[in-house]
């Protein structure tokens, strides 16, 4: 449901894009991490529980440092950016929370991640922050 001042097509265009945008981000870097780069763009930031990186090549580096993995999504929250707030580019906040296992590991761990996508042509990570929770 939109919200005071927020078009109905606003945040049904932000839900669509961050449902289908996780659904892609998570089974790529469980099943294809070495194809992650195309996600995000030349200037975007990661932070990776502590792990920085700036731009591809780096973010590439961080994520090659992260063992296999199996993620389970268990909330997803998107919303748009305004475009005031966005250098009048459409952007979407992307808050997700789950479980993920690592290879060698028995437990799974609980953890938190938000993106925000930019689009230009297609959407990009801008930004993407992941911590543990716990």
């Amino acid at each position: 449901m939109a919200g005071p001042g927020v078009p109905a097509p606003v945040i049904e265009v932000a839900c669509r894009a961050g449902e289908e945008f996780a659904q892609i981000y998570y089974d790529t870097l469980d099943k294809r991490r070495h194809l992650m780069a195309p996600l995000y763009s030349e200037t975007s930031q990661l932070v990776w529980n502590g792990w920085k990186g700036d731009g591809m090549a780096e973010i590439r580096q961080v994520l090659q440092k992260v063992p296999s993995s199996e993620h389970s999504i268990h909330s997803l929250d998107c919303q748009p950016i305004p475009a005031s707030a966005s250098g009048n580019t459409t952007a979407v906040l992307v808050s997700t929370e789950g479980h993920v296992r690592y290879d060698g590991e028995q437990k799974t761990r609980q953890f938190t991640q938000q993106f925000v996508l930019m689009k230009d042509d297609v959407w990009k990570i801008a930004s993407d922050c992941f911590r543990f929770i716990g």
